[in-house]
């Protein structure tokens, strides 16, 4: 959400300094989140932006976005009010979801990796866009910083486990974050993980 708000803000060419020009944006930003694990989904104002949200400079310029405290208070709202209507259950993720958004949640995980292998594995995801090494290097470790102004989340809270995934595969993060939820019998009595 926070990035659909930044791709917003760069569209319509508003200062992301201006923090109240920004949070004005949220008067016209309908935000729509298409929860289907199999194919997820984000659009603003009408416009599919799921694959727009991970261009370099919306990655760039996130952090004035994430950093802004009323569009925070409003985002953290929405996501509260997405997880409570998910009858079945969700997956969320997101820098201050343990503690701030879904303090409560069933399994809470505090994903970390060696800075040297997020930046490596977000300069792979950037390929097609050819994005220098050294730039993606000040995205990863300048939002780091600057988040970690408004949200506490290089630490793990009391109750949420932590997976530290340098060295794992995507494969290995999924089953080591499956070890932690709780078999819950269905009605005919299977494991609902499958």
């Amino acid at each position: 959400m926070y990035r659909a708000i930044t791709w917003l803000a760069l569209e319509e060419g508003v200062d992301l300094e201006d923090r109240a020009a920004v949070a004005r944006l949220l008067d016209h930003a309908s935000i729509e989140v298409d929860l289907d694990p199999r194919r997820p989904a984000i659009a603003i104002n009408g416009v599919d932006v799921s694959d727009a949200i991970r261009a370099p400079e919306v990655s760039k310029a996130v952090s004035a976005i994430a950093t802004n405290l009323d569009v925070r208070t409003y985002l953290v709202a929405r996501q509260k009010k997405l997880i409570a209507d998910a009858a079945e259950g969700i997956v969320a993720e997101g820098r201050d979801i343990t503690t701030v958004v879904a303090p409560d949640a069933h399994v809470r995980v505090l994903l970390v990796a060696d800075p040297a292998a997020r930046v490596a594995r977000r300069h792979a995801e950037l390929a097609e866009h050819q994005v220098d090494v050294d730039a993606v290097h000040d995205q990863v470790i300048r939002r780091d910083r600057d988040d970690s102004m408004v949200a506490e989340f290089e630490s793990a809270a009391p109750g949420v486990h932590v997976v530290d995934s340098t060295s794992l595969s995507l494969e290995e993060v999924i089953e080591t974050i499956f070890a932690f939820v709780p078999v819950r019998a269905l009605g005919d009595g299977r494991d609902p993980r499958g």
